[in-house]
Parts: C-alpha cells; structure tokens; sequence
C-alpha cells in the first residue's frame, strides 16, 4: 500500500526528546483526516520514548509511517534489555513509580496492534499501529502545539489545545494516565524545565508523585495547589530556568491544575468506594467468624487473626479479670518468629511486661471514661489501642500494630474501632454462655448424688449421659438413699421438659420421695403424697414418670440375696439380670405422677439373688433412634443379658457401649442407667 507520510528522527536520552517527538508526530499528522488519530499517536509515542530514556539510556530512533489504512509508530533503542520488559516495570525515575507499567497497558488498550523485534545487531523495536477508519470528523480540528523553537500562540488557541482531548481517548486513559497526558502538554506550552503532580490520599503516607516530565530547572519554580476535597490534596509545581513565571503562565497552570483535580479527586473517590466495598464484606466476614463459637478462647483467638495483616503488622488481646487486672488472652504477629519476643513485651505478667507508655494507655482505656476513645502508643512499635465493651461493660483491650511501612490511617483507626465493637460483643456473648454453661452444669451435677452410698453387700453403679453439655439443664435424675443399715431407697426418674423449670421440678421429686420414705411410709403410700405435692404445684406440663426400689436385707429365715419393693409410675421397666444369663423385664405400670389428682399404682415384690443385677434406666436408652428404628428394649435385655454376673459397673457400660453402637447419631434425650447388684456369698 502507498505511503503518504513518513517521518524519521533520532533523539539523545534526554529528558527533553520525547516532547520533540510529539512535535514530530503532531506536525505530521496535521490534516484533517488524521485528525482522530492525533492524540492517541501522540499519547502512546510519548510513552514508549519516555521508556527508551529510563530504561534504555541510549540514543534512539522514532519513525512514522502513515498509509491510506493505517498508522504506525516505532520506536528503537541499543538497551541491555528488551523495553517490553520495561515497560511492564515500574518506573522509578522521574516520579512515575504510581504508573506500573502504564505503558504497556495503554499499548494494549489503545493500538490497534503492537509489539517488538529484536535484531542481530542488540536493537531493540518498539511498535504499535492505529488504524484509520471513517471519513474526517466535521468539527474544527484541535489547534496544534507551539512548534518546537518558535513563538508560543497567544489566547485561546493555547488554552484550546492545552486542555483538549477527545471524550473517547479520556474514557479510555486511567486517571493517572490523562494526568500525565496534561503534564507533558503543559510542560511543552510553558516550555519548562519539569512540570509534576504530587498528591496525598489522606492516608497517612504523605505527598507522593503522581506523574512529572523533565527534570527540574534550578530557579523559578511556579507552585499550585489542587482543588480538592479533604482530606484529599495535591500540588502542580512548575519549574524553569529563569525568574518569576508571568501571569499568563500561572493562569495556564490553574487551569491545568483544575483539569488535574477532577481526575485525581474521580479516581480517589472511586478508589474509596471501592475500598469502602472492600471494607464491608471484610467487616461482614468478621462478624460471621466472630459469631461461629461461644467458646470465649475461640472468640478471642479469632480476633487478631482478622486484623492481621489488613490492619496492622500484629495484634493483641487483653482481657480484664475482676479484679481489672489485664492478662494477655491472645496475640499474632505477620511474622511468626517474632511472636516470642513480642509476647515477653506484651504479656503484663511476663518480663520485661509491657512498655510503661502503653500500660498506662491501656489501664486509661479500662476506666469507663476511656469508652470510644482510641489510645495511640509508640512502644513496641507505633500503634492503636482501643476498648473491648459489650453491654456498657469493658471487658479488655485490643491492641494492633502498625501496618507495614506505614502509620495507621484515619480509615484503618475507624475500621479497628468497629473489629473491636465487634469483638467485645462476641466475646461478651461468649462469656455470658458460658457461665451460663458453668451454671447450668452445676445445677445439673446438684440433682445427681456426688457418690453413691457403700451398702455392704451391694454393688451400685450409674452413669448419666445429657443430650448436650451446654445450657440446657435435663429432667432424668437418679438417686440412693440409706434409709438405715437394712434398707435402700433406689429411685429414677424424668421429669417432663428441660432447663430450669424442669431442674427445679427434679429436685422437687427428689427430695420430697426421700423425706416421705424415711418417715417411714411406704413406697405406693410415698409416691401418692409425692403426687398431691406436684398437683399443688398446678403445672401439668411437669409431671414426672418415676421408677421407685425399696432394697431390703433378707430377714431371718429368707434366702440369701436381697428383696426389691418395686413402684413404677409411669415408668419403663426395670431391666433384673439373673446370675446364669437370664434376663426379662419386672414391675407393674402405673400412673405417672404429676398428671393427674389420683394415682394408680402396683407394687410388686422381687428377690435379687447373688450375683443378680436390678438395672433401671431412662427412656433414653430405649428410644434411642437409628432413622426410624429405636434401639429398644430386646437390644436392651440382649446387651444386659450378655454381662450377666459381671460387676454392676460393666452392666451399667455394656448397656451403654451398646446404646452407643445403634447410632451414631448426637444424643437428642439424656440417658440415666443405674445397676443395684447383690454380690456373691
């Protein structure tokens, strides 16, 4: 295809040589039908130039290439590598580290086609190719830049093209990109020395360079603050080779200077929100972890490794005791090498303990003063330090360290406020249930006898398995009296229910059973005022299936072994396992107590031989569920049967291995067993 233009020109690693070659290329493309191809030409020939001089540091040769179809640009240097590979680096000179890899990038976002060659010869072709599609716009062309060494046009026509860019090549350039773009302008119109952008995001980092061209001339340096909001800002500074800049100058300067600030203050903020995006779901997902335990040793442990290291280099919890004593109750650091030494500094009951800067900070945040209030410390290394409370209660602290290599923002400081609300709820949540727990375990351990009596001749063994060992206080309960040196009371029993109501119902059956027996009366005549008490009670929804012994030594002229008085009000049947393997069921049903006014009861006479076993039980064990099977009671007598004659104890755990083995399923009712042998002669 016919070539229409093309140009050649070979430039020094100067700072100055890529604006000569964007004169080069705006000159040649000044016709109309190019005209929608001029700044993106001029914008991608600046950054592969601006690469040679950084990263090539030779002389290098730009040509253009202009067909009826498209245009192509190329750059070529003699560097030690090849300049794709710069171009995808960050840039260190001339303040353009923020751009990483900028070029390379905009080469692949903006041109048609590119790439590169290397020759024989170590030099090394950049290029990219645009293509020309349409006819001309209509509108009146941009007007172009000064040329290189004449006047600089006056007016608007300066202004015009000073700030003028193409909506679709803006749309398609990142904001640091357009920013750069409007340096080099300004830098060619002013012909400076250098013209840089510094800005500040108001995260604690201070003013950072965002583009700059040139290199700083040794007088007259022109300064322009960005319009932005807080706590956001910037600077446009503008050096030269001479004195004061003229008014005209410092006019184009705030104009550029505005222009520079809708970009940087659209990518901030565009920035915060998706940080601000970012910072939701982070918070969402600490709440979700924070709440997946109630164990406060979980709950704390979790804590600093949500902080670290998105908040901070480390982090520690302290808790208060009651007596608002601080103990280090969890502690991580990025570096886990590290942790040793840092808990020697933060554990107040190690050595050397903490800094007294920060023991102070933090005994200021334990008083109810300090609630909201964020401490800062410089010990061990610089940090924040705020309250754990829950419920306008403080339960601790939390300490985080700053992030690396840099202090904490205004942000970061907010966002450890609200982890640490968070926290002290969690934890806080996590205590409650646990004394809760703690509570709940003692009342139940309360309804149970500590041990069992020492009957001579009898061997007694129980266990008791609740549904859950958390809140939840359960109804089964089982009990041994020594009603004097000849007689036993053996009594099991469910209350309807769980939780307190039902504990207190429990211990209610218990004790009122044990009262009306020792006075003497007997096991149907005990149970029957044992009803009218629960009746007084008037709460149905409480009543109590209860399975009574009287064990009795054998009088003169009796067979050896023991005799059993046995009362079941509504309970299952007790489990008598003679000595030679036999097993079966014994008792009569009755009326459950609790239900209603007037009880029906049997009692029912039965001798427990040498080396047999009375084995009463909840329905726990009977009800046990694999699906829609239940363990019931021909697996009961079955697992009985096979410990026959062996110690209470290894019936009462045969019973249970065996209930365990029907499923593995968690446990959704208590089980109580307990065994009454008589021993051999």
């Amino acid at each position: 295809m016919p070539v229409q233009t093309e140009r050649r020109m070979r430039l020094p690693p100067d700072a100055r040589s890529p604006g000569q070659a964007r004169r080069m290329v705006l000159d040649a493309l000044d016709a109309p039908e190019l005209d929608a191809l001029v700044d993106t030409a001029v914008l991608l020939t600046s950054e592969l130039c601006e690469n040679a001089v950084l990263h090539a540091g030779t002389e290098y040769e730009v040509e253009l290439c202009v067909t009826d179809t498209e245009l192509t640009v190329t750059v070529s240097d003699h560097g030690a590598g090849p300049l794709e590979v710069h171009l995808a680096q960050p840039r260190r000179r001339y303040g353009r580290a923020a751009s990483h890899g900028r070029g390379l990038t905009m080469l692949q976002r903006l041109a048609a086609a590119w790439g590169t060659r290397h020759e024989a010869d170590g030099t090394h072709r950049t290029w990219f190719t645009l293509l020309r599609t349409g006819d001309p716009p209509a509108a009146e062309p941009a007007p172009a830049p000064p040329a290189a060494g004449g006047p600089v046009p006056a007016g608007s026509e300066r202004t015009r093209w000073l700030l003028h860019l193409p909506a679709g090549l803006v749309q398609s350039l990142e904001p640091a990109e357009l920013v750069a773009e409007l340096v080099r302008r300004l830098h060619e119109v002013l012909d400076a020395g250098s013209v840089s952008v510094e800005v500040d995001d108001g995260d604690g980092t201070g003013l950072h360079e965002l583009a700059r061209t040139g290199e700083p001339g040794p007088a007259g340096v022109l300064e322009v603050v960005l319009p932005t909001t807080a706590p956001l800002r910037g600077l446009l500074r503008v050096t030269g080779d001479g004195g004061e800049w003229p008014r005209e100058s410092a006019e184009l300067a705030e104009l550029v200077a505005h222009r520079i600030a809708m970009a940087v203050e659209s990518a901030w903020l565009r920035g915060v929100d998706q940080r601000r995006r970012a910072w939701m779901t982070y918070l969402a997902e600490t709440s979700e972890l924070l709440s997946q335990s109630l164990d406060v040793e979980l709950a704390v442990a979790v804590v600093p490794q949500v902080v670290v290291p998105r908040l901070g280099q480390w982090c520690a919890v302290h808790l208060a005791d009651p007596l608002g004593r601080l103990r280090l109750a969890a502690l991580t650091h990025a570096d886990e090498d590290a942790l040793p030494e840092l808990r020697a500094v933060l554990d107040p009951a190690g050595r050397p303990g903490p800094p007294a800067e920060l023991r102070d900070r933090l005994a200021d945040l334990l008083r109810d003063d300090g609630a909201g209030a964020t401490a800062r410390f410089a010990l061990p290394t610089d940090g924040v330090a705020v309250a754990l409370r829950a419920r306008g209660r403080t339960l601790g602290t939390l300490v985080v360290g700053r992030p690396a290599g840099r202090p904490h923002s205004p942000e970061d400081v907010v966002l450890v406020g609200d982890i640490a609300r968070r926290a002290g709820l969690a934890i806080h949540n996590a205590q409650s249930t646990a004394a809760h727990v703690d509570v709940s375990q003692a009342l139940q351990q309360a309804l149970l006898p500590r041990a069992l009596p020492v009957a001579p001749g009898l061997d007694l063994a129980a266990q008791y398995l609740p549904a859950t060992a958390g809140t939840e206080v359960g109804g089964d309960f089982y009990d041994v009296l020594t009603i004097d040196p000849a007689h036993w009371l053996v009594s099991i029993g469910d209350v309807c229910g769980k939780g307190a109501r039902a504990a207190a119902r429990t211990g209610l059956v218990r004790d009122v059973l044990r009262v009306l027996v020792r006075d003497g009366r007997t096991l149907p005549r005990a149970v029957e005022l044992l009803n009218d008490v629960m009746m007084d009670a008037d709460d149905p929804l409480q009543f109590c299936t209860l399975a009574a012994a009287q064990v009795s030594r054998p009088g003169p002229g009796e067979p050896p072994g023991f005799g059993v008085d046995l009362v079941l009000a509504g309970h299952l049947q007790p489990v008598l396992v003679r000595r030679d393997g036999t097993a079966g069921l014994v008792g009569a049903f009755g009326t459950a107590v609790g239900l209603v006014p007037t009880v029906s009861l049997t009692a029912t006479r039965h001798h427990l031989g040498p080396g047999d076993t009375l084995l009463v039980y909840t329905d726990g064990v009977t009800e046990r569920r694999r699906g829609r099977e239940q363990f019931g009671s021909e697996r009961l007598l079955a697992a009985a049967s096979a410990a026959a004659g062996q110690p209470a104890a290894q019936v009462v755990e045969a019973v249970r291995a065996a209930v365990e083995r029907f499923s593995d399923r968690p446990r959704d009712d208590d089980i109580a067993l307990l065994a009454v042998r008589a021993l051999p002669a």
